[in-house]
C-alpha cells in the first residue's frame, strides 16, 4: 500500500516571515497617524521614520539579526519618508504599504519561473524538505497568495491617495491582518481537501 503523502507546509509554520510581514511596520503607521493628526504630515512622517528605525534596532537586539522583510519594509519607510519631507506631502509615506505589498506580489509570482516557488524555498530554508509530489500544490498556493497581495496593493494605493489617514491606518493595521487570516483559513481547508483526495486515490 502506498504511504499517504505528508501534509503540506502551512504558512503559519513560518512565523518569522509572517510576523515581519503583517505586524512589522504597524508602529510607524500608528505613530504617523497619531502625530499627523496633532501636528501635521511633516512631523507625522518624522515620527513614522523614527519608529521604523526603532523596529530595525529592536529586532537586531532581540534576535541578533534583522530579517530581510524588516530591512526592505523599513528602508522603504525611510526612503519614502524622506521624499515626503522634501515634497511636504505625506502621501509618499502612505504609499509604503502599497509598494511593499507590490514587491511581495512580484517576488511570489516571479518565483514561479524557478524550479521551486517562493513558499517551497522558504520552507526548505527553515529546514523542512518539501516532497516532490507537493511542489505543484505549493506553486498553486504561491499563485493564490500573489493574487491576495495584488488585490491589497490596489487597495493600499487607493487608501493612500483617497482615504483619510485613519482609514489608511486601519487598512494596514487591521484590514490586511484580518483578511490574511480569513484567506489562510480557506487555504488550509482547500489544502486538506486536496490531501484527502490524494490519499483516497493512493488507497485504491
Amino acid at each position: 500500500m502506498t504511504q499517504p503523502p505528508p501534509a503540506p507546509i502551512s504558512p503559519a509554520k513560518r512565523p518569522s516571515m509572517a510576523l515581519s510581514l503583517f505586524f512589522g511596520g504597524i508602529l510607524p503607521v500608528v505613530a504617523f497617524t497619531v502625530i499627523e493628526d496633532q501636528y501635521g504630515p511633516l512631523w507625522g512622517t518624522v515620527a513614522g521614520m523614527f519608529f521604523g528605525l526603532g523596529e530595525v534596532i529592536y529586532e537586531k537586539i532581540r534576535h541578533q539579526k534583522i530579517a530581510a522583510v524588516t530591512w526592505i519594509g523599513n528602508l522603504m519607510i525611510l526612503a519614502l519618508g524622506t521624499i515626503s519631507i522634501i515634497s511636504q506631502d505625506g502621501v509618499w509615506f502612505k504609499l509604503q504599504p502599497a509598494l511593499f505589498e507590490a514587491f511581495f506580489t512580484i517576488l511570489l509570482w516571479g518565483s514561479l519561473f524557478a524550479k521551486k516557488s517562493l513558499l517551497a524555498m522558504m520552507a526548505e530554508k527553515q529546514g523542512t524538505k518539501v516532497p516532490d509530489n507537493l511542489i505543484p500544490m505549493m506553486r498553486g498556493m504561491t499563485v493564490r497568495l500573489g493574487f491576495f497581495f495584488f488585490i491589497h496593493t490596489l487597495l493600499a494605493v487607493w487608501a493612500a491617495l483617497e482615504w483619510s489617514t485613519h482609514q489608511w491606518a486601519l487598512l494596514k493595521g487591521v484590514g490586511l491582518t484580518l483578511s490574511f487570516f480569513v484567506y489562510l483559513a480557506f487555504e488550509i481547508i482547500w489544502i486538506r481537501f486536496r490531501i484527502h483526495k490524494l490519499n483516497s486515490k493512493n488507497l485504491k
